[in-house]
């Protein structure tokens, strides 16, 4: 099972493409990374970049799942929060175009399943993220952790599905 999470951005989103060991228990890092959009530009175009980067990095990695953290409703910055949701509704979009399974995740339930607390901070996450994967260090940028992130809730909810069937 290979998932690739994304930690949506409109300037820069982070991905991480893991791979489940054929016992499901753990996952290995295949590839992570970020893809940047200018900042120059209307949105339009912004999106439609982002677009072109994430169809092909999809195409390139192909993924049996897309994992992507949902945004949140309660932003204290909801020009901030609506500009992030248009760049995940191209992500989403990208990735069901392509035929490719995607999952939605809050940031709670993220946190949750790699810390096992719903309210741990960016730094516990990025060192949990670190040890699950058997890394030497902490991904980087951040944006790349996060998304590390994503893909470890999705790949333990289907841990957890395939134990309650």
């Amino acid at each position: 099972m290979r998932v690739l999470g994304l930690d949506p951005g409109l300037r820069v989103t982070g991905y991480a493409l893991l791979e489940a060991t054929p016992d499901g228990r753990a996952a290995r890092l295949v590839e992570g990374g970020t893809l940047r959009v200018p900042a120059a530009g209307g949105l339009a175009e912004r999106l439609a970049q982002l677009a072109r980067d994430a169809g092909a990095l999809v195409e390139e990695l192909r993924p049996d799942a897309v994992a992507v953290e949902a945004v949140h409703s309660r932003s204290p910055f909801p020009q901030s929060a609506i500009l992030l949701a248009h760049a995940r509704g191209v992500l989403l979009a990208c990735a069901a175009g392509a035929g490719v399974t995607v999952a939605e995740y809050t940031a709670a339930d993220i946190k949750k399943s790699v810390t096992g607390r719903g309210a741990a901070g960016k730094e516990q996450v990025a060192r949990m993220v670190e040890r699950l994967l058997g890394l030497a260090g902490p991904l980087q940028p951040d944006h790349v952790s996060d998304a590390a992130a994503c893909a470890l809730c999705h790949l333990a909810n289907r841990r957890a599905e395939a134990w309650r069937a």
